[in-house]
């Protein structure tokens, strides 16, 4: 007889990291951080047609410290950049950064001194999303994958784990300037 037939009906066994995670990835407060024109397409998720309110995003926060989900919606200036790693700093922990659109993933078609070539040079970015401008329906998948990230992410010494583990495979990874891509 295993601990399943022991237990009354309607009792769950789960961790608090199971618990966390599911109430975390359902409470996400995005930044508002739109840079061009991927934000008007970040606008139009919020808006009735696709409702970015059924996945517990009811509102954009206006400052970085009520925040916990950063969305880069278009390119990053060189003279942007450390705005954007201010902001980022002062997101509460635990923070995402979603870099929206192939200008703020790789720099996009601005492949010049002035633009930054993908914002993961500036912060560490958790999803990236495709497309110039990607659809609404394409951030919303991307924000449901983020949900399964947050989802599965451990706490406390095990986050912190995770986290080195990470930092250590991004540092050991090939550089991005030695990767050939259609604009090299």
């Amino acid at each position: 007889m295993g601990l399943e037939e022991q237990l009354p009906g309607g009792i769950l066994l789960s961790t608090v990291e199971k618990v966390a995670g599911y109430v975390r990835k359902n409470s996400l407060w995005p930044a508002t951080f739109g840079l061009a024109c991927c934000a008007i397409e970040m606008m139009a998720t919020a808006a009735p047609r696709f409702d970015i309110a059924r996945f517990g995003m009811e509102r954009f926060s206006a400052t970085p410290r009520q925040a916990d989900l950063m969305i880069v919606a278009g390119r990053v200036s060189q003279k942007m950049a450390p705005v954007l790693r201010q902001i980022y700093d002062q997101m509460a922990e635990p923070k995402w950064v979603l870099a929206m659109g192939v200008c703020a993933s790789s720099g996009g078609m601005f492949n010049n001194y002035a633009v930054v070539q993908g914002v993961d040079h500036v912060v560490p970015v958790d999803i990236y999303l495709p497309g110039c401008p990607p659809r609404p329906e394409m951030l919303l998948y991307a924000i449901l994958k983020l949900h399964e990230k947050i989802q599965e992410m451990p706490l406390g010494v095990n986050r912190e784990r995770a986290i080195a583990e990470a930092e250590e495979a991004a540092m050991s990874a090939r550089p991005t300037i030695e990767m050939r891509g259609l604009l090299r």
